[in-house]
């Protein structure tokens, strides 16, 4: 089903989070729907960050905000929006709905409110604060501190038509009269989104389920300022595997966590869009593929629960698939998000030769450096506990027969596969035989990529320097075994 705004004019989406903590993977995903829902149409995708809370705000969950972004690759139209320094636009439009009998001015304490809903309580009734200054004649105000009020309808119903949850409706005499306007001069969150959504050209706001109650309350503003409604999409929160709100006991919830923990931005992407949204049984696809199918209407309206090995086996798929010049950037950003010395150039110089040979079964940049890693060392080679199990005679007998072939051979894969041919037709062994102790001498290692890829991205010296230095240590085995 297309959108009855979207013929008309262009599609503006937003994400708009609080800088009072890291960026979570809930607004990561909401960030991603609104991004592919606008990219996808040709439409602007915009980014404000709402810092009214100044106790709570900071400069470095701002920082972390943009790096999200950034990481994700959701690039967004313009500069990001401050919603803090656009407080007079909010006080302009909430004293302009004063003036045009919308909004009133409330002289109410916060001793007598409580005292109301008391009184409420004791009753059995509503404790919704009714404001007795809602109709008052301003000759009767006094000389004290006010807040502005929203006078909202308190008969009949107002209808949040939401393209997720279909039309939820919400009795008028269940909504209070929203403060607009603190005693201090300052806006409230609840103003400051309606005006900025509408000065910014919002037409889709895309965002969770918890804020659907909002919606109800910011309605009023837009009909109260004779502004057009937005496209409401609220969409489910993520669930934990035990079906709990996502939260810290499940792991990790920050994006720059994720980037930390080494997953493609590529497979976040898509894991994200699959996570509570559908395209037929496609699970994995390209962010074209995915700005090309996203719709609001293959959202669900259960909430999605997260699985990381699902993550784990998408993120491998794409790492597959991906340009080398791209892992070796991301694996920069992984290294720094985790706090890791960065690569040498010759670190990062063997390590693109070695992709081909890695990135095919790697699901994580972890896993890829891991199976890199003899790439990624220098001499002398360290070898764990079933590497130096092939020191010995034996190993040794079988690299004295393979050196020569090595030192004569053409460093390519034909002319490597046919020296270690040689090797075991002359000593009638297995490939198996004369791959153990080559592991060990090239990577340190009993599980690695196949030996000729090791020695090819190794290159000649490299490869028989280490070999030596294996021999020399199987000799010094060998002299312990007699």
């Amino acid at each position: 089903m297309s959108d009855p705004q979207s013929a008309a004019k262009p599609v503006v989406t937003r994400i708009a989070p609080s800088p009072t903590g890291d960026m979570h993977i809930g607004t990561a995903r909401t960030a991603l729907f609104s991004w592919l829902y606008a990219r996808g149409r040709g439409g602007k995708f915009l980014l404000r960050i709402e810092d009214t809370d100044r106790v709570r705000s900071t400069e470095s969950a701002t920082k972390g905000i943009l790096e999200g972004m950034a990481w994700l690759g959701l690039d967004y139209d313009g500069e990001a929006v401050s919603q803090f320094e656009r407080a007079e636009r909010h006080a302009e439009v909430a004293r302009e709905m004063l003036a045009a009998g919308k909004a009133y001015k409330c002289f109410s304490t916060q001793e007598e409110i409580e005292a109301f809903r008391e009184e409420a309580r004791a009753r059995k009734e509503s404790t919704l604060f009714r404001s007795p200054w809602r109709d008052a004649d301003p000759s009767t105000y006094p000389d004290a501190p006010y807040v502005i009020r929203m006078k909202a309808p308190r008969e009949g119903v107002t209808v949040v038509k939401d393209r997720v949850q279909g039309d939820v409706t919400f009795k008028n005499d269940q909504l209070d009269d929203m403060i607009l306007l603190r005693s201090d001069g300052t806006p409230t969150y609840m103003l400051a989104v309606v005006v900025d959504d509408q000065d910014m050209g919002v037409t889709h706001v895309i965002r969770g389920d918890d804020h659907l109650a909002n919606a109800a309350r910011q309605m009023m503003i837009y009909e109260a300022m004779g502004w057009p409604i937005p496209i409401y999409a609220h969409i489910p929160l993520i669930f934990g595997p035990d079906g709990k709100k996502m939260s810290k006991r499940h792991g990790a919830v920050g994006v720059k966590e994720y980037q930390a923990m080494g997953y493609p931005a590529a497979g976040m992407r898509n894991y994200l869009a699959r996570l509570g949204w559908s395209h037929g049984d496609d699970e994995f696809f390209t962010d074209e593929q995915a700005k090309a199918w996203f719709d609001l209407d293959g959202i669900n309206k259960a909430p999605a629960r997260f699985d990381t090995k699902k993550l784990e086996n998408i993120c491998g798929q794409h790492i597959a698939i991906m340009a080398d010049a791209e892992i070796l950037s991301e694996i920069d950003g992984y290294l720094e998000a985790a706090g890791e010395p960065a690569l040498s150039s010759q670190q990062k110089e063997r390590l693109g030769a070695a992709l081909e040979s890695v990135k095919g079964a790697s699901k994580t940049y972890p896993q890829l450096l891991e199976k890199a890693r003899f790439a990624l060392v220098s001499r002398p080679v360290d070898m764990d506990e079933k590497a130096q199990k092939q020191l010995g005679s034996v190993s040794n007998g079988i690299l004295e027969e393979l050196t020569p072939h090595l030192q004569s051979a053409s460093w390519e894969r034909d002319a490597l596969e046919e020296a270690v041919g040689r090797v075991m037709e002359a000593m009638e062994i297995g490939f198996g035989k004369v791959a153990g102790p080559l592991r060990s001498a090239l990577a340190g290692r009993a599980v690695t990529p196949s030996v000729l890829d090791m020695m090819l991205v190794l290159g000649r010296e490299e490869s028989l320097a280490r070999i030596g230095d294996f021999m020399a240590l199987s000799a010094e085995a060998a002299s312990k075994e007699e």
